[in-house]
């Protein structure tokens, strides 16, 4: 998901160098003039680049506060914070201005007297939504952290995903940890895919092949009725026939017995890794 920066053009060349070095940091950034295009609809354009952003840095000047385009992108910002319920919008101080009441109780990123320690601060914030490896994913019932890794065995790339999944006022704990091993074809792709992209896209190659096997199978839903761990044992192709998967999918519950059964859905985790990745990496 790319980061929306609000401004105003009075201060384009301090946002043009923010700009740059979070791109250099590999921070996908939506910037008016990057993106528009003679002949687009300015309204549509930046309308669905709001609704489509991981966050909103909004640059506050003297001459932003005073926009009424800005403010519009401020106001659009903080209905999805409260639709959303997480940070959307990260302000950036440029100068001493009136800052907007709806603003001041949040921390700001403040490039007053030093650039550097402003940047710091706006890498350290826009993390949290830009690493396609790691995350938390919040429902009303729940929460879950995750992160995927990967390494070699015997020459091998192996992908490993990890969930934590915490029930809302539960006194017990839910962890997967899948395994995804290709086979001679398939760990040939990928060998391609991590020296021309890097390891984050060669991992979205793998959970992507395990996306579609997932969908293929339906829900993969495993039932804990005790502490043994649930195991599931798939095979499967990525985009080619020849190249062969198998993953191990295994899931323990941990903490107090309710003397309940605990139902999981791993498919609908998976999907949730497969689509932030693919938010984050900027892919169709």
């Amino acid at each position: 998901m790319p980061i929306f920066i609000s401004y105003s053009h009075a201060n384009r060349d301090f946002v043009d160098k923010l700009a740059g070095q979070l791109v250099r940091e590999k921070v996908h950034v939506w910037l008016d003039r990057w993106e528009l295009s003679l002949g687009d609809s300015l309204i549509d354009k930046v309308q669905n680049a709001v609704q489509g952003a991981g966050a909103l840095l909004v640059v506050l000047s003297k001459a932003s506060v005073e926009s009424e385009w800005c403010k519009k992108e401020l106001t659009a910002g903080l209905f999805r914070e409260l639709d959303e319920k997480r940070v959307v919008v990260m302000p950036v101080l440029l100068e001493d201005c009136a800052v907007p009441m709806f603003l001041r109780d949040k921390f700001y990123a403040d490039f007053r007297t030093d650039f550097d320690a402003g940047l710091r601060t706006v890498l350290e914030g826009v993390a949290k939504i830009s690493n396609a490896s790691l995350a938390r994913e919040v429902s009303a019932d729940n929460h879950t952290d995750w992160s995927i890794a990967s390494g070699y065995r015997q020459g091998q790339i192996g992908v490993f995903l990890t969930f934590v999944q915490q029930e809302k006022d539960q006194p017990y704990t839910v962890v997967t940890e899948i395994g995804i091993f290709p086979g001679p074809d398939a760990n040939a792709h990928l060998e391609t895919v991590l020296k021309e992209s890097g390891k984050v896209k060669m991992r979205f190659a793998a959970v992507g092949a395990l996306m579609s096997c997932l969908n293929a199978e339906a829900d993969v839903r495993p039932l804990l009725k005790d502490e043994e761990e649930w195991v599931k044992e798939l095979e499967f192709t990525g985009d080619s026939a020849g190249q062969k998967y198998q993953a191990r999918i295994g899931v323990r519950r941990l903490g107090q017995d309710t003397g309940k059964d605990i139902l999981g859905n791993t498919t609908a985790m998976v999907r949730n890794v497969f689509n932030h990745m693919k938010a984050v990496l900027n892919l169709a």
